[in-house]
Formats: structure tokens, sequence, C-alpha cells
């Protein structure tokens, strides 16, 4: 016989459930989810408004203190959002620990690329660089 055969179900259960953080996960993707709705048709607007005025325009645009600031926020949400919701895909389907972990870790560091480049971006254009 094995080991296995002599384990209580609650035995047998311990350590698979709830790793006690899914609510506080779920709260933060429905604030990040909430900002992006008032910040999503704000820069949907802008890009539109800014396309038909030319890359002087767009440039303009960009370079408004109010547009930079809601572009870095959007950007930032987005960033948030799409690494607590890529998170929750590999925690979901990838089963082996190794890759699991390296796929969050890029994961994180794919958003935090994500939002630098975009912050630099607006930052230069806000500066006049």
């Amino acid at each position: 016989m094995s080991q296995g055969q002599f384990l209580t179900p609650t035995k047998t259960a311990r350590g698979l459930g709830s790793a006690k953080s899914g609510t506080a996960h779920h709260i933060r993707l429905r604030v990040a989810a909430l900002a992006l709705i008032a910040l999503v048709p704000w820069f949907l607007y802008g890009v539109i408004k800014a396309s038909g005025s030319g890359y002087e325009g767009a440039l303009a645009w960009v370079g408004h203190p109010v547009n930079a600031a809601l572009l870095i926020l959007t950007a930032g949400a987005v960033s948030y959002h799409m690494r607590l919701g890529m998170q929750t895909i590999i925690e979901d389907y990838i089963s082996k620990t190794g890759m699991r972990t390296t796929l969050l870790i890029l994961n994180t560091f794919a958003a935090i690329a994500m939002f630098a480049a975009v912050a630099m971006a607006v930052v230069q254009v806000w500066i006049g660089g």
C-alpha cells in the first residue's frame, strides 16, 4: 500500500486551497478597471482629435501638461490592469512551478517596461526634448 491511501480528504487538500489573496487581487483589478472607464474614452477622444491636426498638432496635444499627466496615468492603469490579468491567467493555466514563477516575473518586467517606455516618451515630448 502507498502512503496516499492513508490520507484523509482534509490532509490531501491542505495546501491546495486559497492563497488568501484573491479578494485583494480582485479589488485591485476592479479599481484599475474603474480608472480605465474614465481614462480610455478621454484617450480615444484625444487620439482622434490629435490625429486630425497632423504631427505638430499631436505633439502639441501630448505636450500640454494636463494631457501629458493623463497619458501617464492611462499608461500606468493599463500596465497595472494588464499585469493583474496576465497574472491570473498564468496562475490558473501554468502548472509547473518553475515556469509559472518565471512567467510571473517576466509579466511584471514587461508591464514595468511598457509603462516606463510610455512615460519616458510622454515626458520627453512634454519637456520639449
